[in-house]
Parts: C-alpha cells; structure tokens; sequence
C-alpha cells in the first residue's frame, strides 16, 4: 500500500491498551511526520509519547489502527523498517566497563557495517563530537554529558534516514548540550528526519519546525509551531504546553 510519498510516517487511529487496563495508553491517535521535519513530540510524563515511540520503534505492539514508516507498515515489515531508524534513548544504553570506541565498533557490527565504514564513521563523529581524547576511556569514567555523547553516536552509526531521539540533553553541561544540538541540526539539514521527545519547551520551540502534544493518550494539537501557536493565541510554546495539558478545563 503506498502511502503519501512526502509523509515518511503515518501514524491512522493509533490504540494501545496495556494487560489490565481499561483505559487506553494512546486513544485513536493519527498523525504525519513528513520528510526532513525536526519533529517535535511533547507532552508530561505518562502522556504517552513512549508508548507511541515504542510502537513505531517496534518495541511493543498495539491494538488497533496501523502506522507506515518509509511507506513499510509496522505491522509486516519490522526488519526492513529497522535497518532505516536510529534510536537514541534516554538511557545510557552503552556498556559502562568498554571503552567509547570499544561500544562503538560493537554497534557499528551490530548494524552490518564493514571494517573501513565503520572506522570512517567512529572517526568522523568521535571528532564532531569533541571526544577524540576520550576514545580509550570506559564509559564509567566519563561525565555525563560525554556519556551522552556517545550515546548519540551509537544510535546514528549506521547513517539511518529517520532518528528517534528521547531527552537528549536532559540533565548535561552547556557544551555537551551544544555540540549535542549543532550535530542534530547538521544531520536534519543533510536529509535526516529528526523525532524529538523533551521537556525543555524553549529548546523545542528553536528546534523543531513541526510539533505534536498528546496529553492522556489523546492528540491535543498538531501542525507547525507557528500556526498552532496562532490557532491558540500563544506567545510560545511553553504557554501552549501548559494550555494544552492542564487538567483544569
């Protein structure tokens, strides 16, 4: 079934209940991602941005509606879709005992890469990312804002088209957080879709050019920053964050 050929995601009344549960995790959800957007997917704790992630990173399943990334539905082509997202989560997801090249050459073999490319691409964003001095060091000796540097890198080794990116500069230093942010703004510029989760509504707000809130499961607003903060008559995006998800209507 070919899908819109500009929406690279296509998410058609998304619903997911969890085992015990009357109360739907995500409530008829749709929405598109289109092609080279800076995608922001906001909204609080528990709101259901994991679970929606999840679904389309093919880590859980879901009850009913369906969702095409790269026009492949998740539902039959999980492996193919794979091959072509990178994930970078919250968590250190890295050995802490290895050093940073070390973790580096394990994923770089774990996407199929061969020996030249991969030592190219270790090479090129260990540079990029200021942690040429680092290389040889475990990831338990580093700082925080290193760690989540290299989590960056072990998420985007293999050059995928689309990258879904939680919290990445949650709870960092300055630096870390700006060579963080020119490099996510470098691959979006290359031709990378970026898919953005933060509480951070300011570094939201200067990043993204399309935003998504989803409070309770539900789709409270969708579209560029700019129109929906028209729509809504907001000085910003904090403003229509908080509009958007109080529990006093």
């Amino acid at each position: 079934m070919k899908q819109d050929s500009k929406a690279i995601i296509k998410v058609e009344n998304l619903t997911k209940f969890y085992k015990g549960t009357s109360v739907p995790a995500l409530n008829n959800i749709s929405f598109k991602i289109f092609e080279k957007d800076f995608f922001g997917f906001l909204g609080p704790n528990g709101a259901g941005k994991t679970t929606t992630i999840s679904i389309l990173t093919g880590i859980t399943t879901f009850y009913s509606g369906n969702a095409f990334i790269l026009e492949n539905n998740i539902r039959t082509s999980a492996n193919e879709i794979k091959t072509q997202i990178g994930v970078v989560p919250q968590d250190i997801a890295l050995y802490p005992t290895l050093t940073i090249h070390e973790n580096l050459v394990y994923f770089g073999k774990l996407y199929g890469l061969n020996k030249k490319t991969l030592k190219e691409r270790i090479s090129f964003f260990i540079n990029k990312l200021d942690l040429q001095n680092k290389a040889n060091c475990k990831i338990n000796t580093l700082s925080g804002g290193m760690k989540r540097r290299v989590n960056l890198i072990a998420g985007i080794l293999h050059n995928p088209k689309i990258i879904f990116l939680d919290e990445p500069t949650v709870g960092i230093d300055v630096y870390s957080k700006s060579v963080i942010i020119e490099l996510l703004n470098e691959l979006n510029n290359n031709g990378a879709s970026i898919i953005y989760t933060s509480h951070q509504m300011e570094e939201a707000e200067n990043l993204c050019n399309r935003i998504t809130i989803i409070n309770n499961g539900i789709i409270k607003v969708n579209g560029t920053i700019s129109e929906i903060l028209n729509q809504n008559n907001c000085k910003n995006l904090e403003e229509l964050f908080l509009k958007q998800t109080s529990e006093i209507e």
